[in-house]
């Protein structure tokens, strides 16, 4: 057996995965198992920026591979095809040529949205959500706009090869400046619930889920490393939204906050659907799925109201949701045999507190320092709530299913 070229398969299988934005832990295991299955163990090693996987040969040879992992995607089509290329080769057992064709051939047959319908994925997932959060129809088509800016924004600045964080910075501000003047102008009936739409676009939704998962399963330098990166994305936002308020207060005075507006549960739904479908295109959610994630966002909003209705408190009801969320996608994945990162991720987005982020550090900006902390705690209070109910949900699967092979043996 070509070892070297064993080695170079699980290596850069791993390698893919790690690059369409799969969790550590999704990585370590597929390689382990690739090379599992042809009778080798392996020790892998693999944190957000870094790969490295060393095995034995029969002889004694100890070969080592090492990859640097850039910029991670969003690709979670990707994902779902090379988590499946893993489990064929663990299937089939190829030689390891012909699993380096197999994994050519994935590469290949990788879907992508176009341009077209990355922009409409930005306009539907802003004006979504800025009717979700409370906006009016007017607020919607702004939103729709200040989305569809952050996509040519960051499209533009991702081709110069600038860095994730001046990229966030630029597009926060953009798309807050565009809301405010918008706002001015008499075009837009609530300038913040725009901004908050177009937020969850910057939001790190899947680096938040992918550093929660990894926290679950043990990969605690991994899980601190995307924390930290969470971290600054927020302050990239907030030092955008800063400056795009702080400018146009300074020409046309400072913008008036309204209160947002309480629609009915089946709007709500239907925002959080239109959301959920402009989510799903920017994930690059092909299929099937991508109709069963929309859902899975739908449900756990109803989840989350019916909490509510029930008398549960705010924080009570996004643990519940967050619950749901997770044993939906984890369902899901069993059912598909998928990666359930591919469905929690959007599941669990109508969740993330995109209104608490910029109320938060709206508060910081106009030295309002009380309610900057009262809301800076709530919000944080809120993503802690959230990863709860995920650790809890795939504690629980993982565990179930580790005893159902227990006495199947």
């Amino acid at each position: 057996m070509d070892y070297n070229t064993l080695l170079d398969l699980a290596t850069d299988l791993g390698y893919e995965l790690a690059m369409s934005g799969a969790e550590t832990f999704r990585v370590e295991e597929s390689i382990s198992r690739v090379l599992g299955a042809y009778g080798i163990t392996a020790e892998v090693f693999a944190i957000p920026n870094c790969l490295t996987v060393s095995m034995e040969t029969t002889d004694g040879q100890i070969l080592t591979r090492m990859r640097r992992i850039g910029s991670h995607g969003n690709d979670l089509d990707s994902v779902e095809r090379f988590n499946a290329l893993s489990r064929a080769i663990c299937n089939r057992i190829p030689e390891p040529e012909e699993g380096k064709r197999w994994l050519e051939l994935a590469r290949d047959s990788r879907r992508q949205f176009g341009l077209p319908m990355y922009l409409l994925g930005n306009f539907l997932g802003a004006a979504g959500f800025a009717l979700f959060f409370g906006g009016n129809w007017l607020d919607f088509l702004c939103g729709g706009l200040c989305g569809l800016l952050i996509g040519i924004v960051s499209r533009y600045l991702e081709k110069m090869k600038a860095n994730l964080f001046f990229r966030t910075i630029s597009a926060a501000f953009a798309m807050a400046f565009l809301a405010y003047l918008l706002s001015v102008a008499g075009l837009c009936h609530n300038a913040d619930m725009a901004i908050i739409g177009a937020l969850m676009i910057l939001v790190p939704g899947l680096l938040f889920t992918n550093a929660m998962r990894d926290i679950i399963y043990g990969d605690i330098t991994s899980g601190v490393n995307r924390i930290v990166q969470v971290f600054l994305i927020a302050v990239a936002l907030a030092l955008g939204t800063a400056v795009a308020w702080g400018v146009v207060s300074s020409f046309f005075g400072t913008p008036v906050s309204l209160a947002p507006i309480n629609h009915s549960v089946l709007l709500q739904c239907a925002a959080c659907f239109c959301g959920c479908v402009g989510f799903s295109i920017l994930f690059n959610i092909h299929g099937p799925g991508a109709l069963l994630c929309i859902v899975g966002g739908t449900l756990t909003w109803m989840v989350y109201l019916l909490t509510v209705k029930l008398g549960g408190s705010d924080l009570t009801a996004y643990f519940w949701s967050a619950l749901f969320a997770s044993f939906y996608s984890e369902v899901m994945a069993r059912i598909r045999k998928c990666p359930a990162i591919s469905y929690l991720v959007v599941s669990i987005f109508p969740l993330i507190p995109g209104a608490g982020v910029y109320y938060t550090m709206n508060y910081a900006v106009r030295g309002f320092h009380d309610q900057f902390v009262l809301q800076g705690i709530h919000t944080a209070a809120i993503a802690g709530v959230i990863a709860v109910g995920i650790l809890l949900a795939s504690t629980t699967v993982r565990m179930y299913l580790t005893w159902l092979i227990t006495h199947r043996k």
